[in-house]
């Protein structure tokens, strides 16, 4: 079966540490992989990306169509994301900007890539930009940091958790804030914002993924190499289950969007937090003198 025109330039992409020929010789390309929001397939796309204030952007154009490309739909569903940017890949949260904010960068995007103007005026759907934002980067003493052990690696990904869980708590709390001055137009509480829904997603994606991997393989070889242990990675599996209900709850708060009752979801933040930041803390101090003995990535 021939190469499609999108995996053709994937696969050059990778092979030449981001540079390709042909049309977009030169230009600024990125991958952006996302997980797609009903199979739960990856799915690549190569894009092209402007940096402006500081940020990495891209613009759900689909070069001026009527409806959103699949990318973007799949990445409001599931906003952590891969990026391969020249020689680089990292994982970053999608987060699409929003009113005053997505003008001022849409200008910024159309200054540097005029074409995506000329896209614009091409369809009514206002096209949405994108800031791929690299997760903890922000964070106090979030540098990168070596990672030689698997205590190391506990570390790294409870940062990222971290990170996401400040991001919400702050956005939510200056969200609050504008409405209770009026500037929600209506003296109304405010909906929930998408810059609050996608890292708080992210957060629930993230939080998902490190507990399945501890519960399913971690801590039952822990158990066998250090019995010992046993009690403790019981007591932290039972913290990985209340966690993962208060989160359930969150995610069913977060589906109705527009609707949403700001105050019971920063009850159940509140909730959150204070659960996540005891285990995070109980996890790290079980487990990190343990951990530091054991190389990552695992040795042959």
């Amino acid at each position: 079966m021939p190469m499609s025109f999108n995996q053709a330039i994937i696969e050059e992409f990778r092979a030449n540490a981001g540079r390709v020929g042909g049309p977009f010789s030169g230009g600024d390309l990125l991958l952006l992989t996302t997980t797609g929001a009903r199979s739960g397939r990856e799915h690549t796309v190569p894009l092209g990306y402007v940096r402006a204030d500081g940020l990495l952007l891209v613009v759900a154009s689909a070069a001026g169509a009527p409806d959103h490309p699949q990318w973007y739909r799949n990445l409001l569903a599931r906003p952590v994301v891969r990026v391969e940017l020249g020689p680089e890949t990292f994982e970053a949260v999608a987060v699409p900007a929003e009113g005053d904010r997505r003008g001022r960068l849409f200008e910024a995007v159309v200054r540097v890539a005029p074409g995506y103007g000329d896209y614009q005026a091409r369809t009514a759907r206002l096209l949405p930009v994108v800031v791929l934002e690299h997760p903890g980067a922000d964070a106090p003493g979030s540098g990168p940091r070596e990672v030689a052990n698997l205590a190391d690696k506990l570390l790294e990904v409870h940062t990222w958790l971290r990170s996401q869980l400040r991001y919400v708590r702050a956005e939510t709390e200056a969200h609050f804030a504008a409405g209770s001055t009026g500037s929600a137009g209506d003296g109304r509480p405010p909906g929930l914002g998408l810059q609050i829904r996608q890292h708080c997603l992210a957060l629930c994606e993230g939080l998902t993924h490190h507990h399945t991997g501890e519960d399913g393989a971690i801590f039952p070889a822990l158990a066998r190499s250090h019995p010992q242990l046993r009690p403790t990675l019981d007591r932290l599996g039972e913290e990985h289950r209340a966690v993962g209900r208060i989160k359930a709850e969150l995610v069913r708060l977060l589906a109705g969007l527009g609707t949403a009752e700001p105050e019971r979801f920063r009850a159940e933040l509140a909730r959150l937090s204070a659960a996540l930041e005891a285990h995070l803390a109980h996890e790290e101090a079980e487990l990190l003198p343990v951990l530091a003995d054991i190389p990552f990535p695992p040795r042959r």
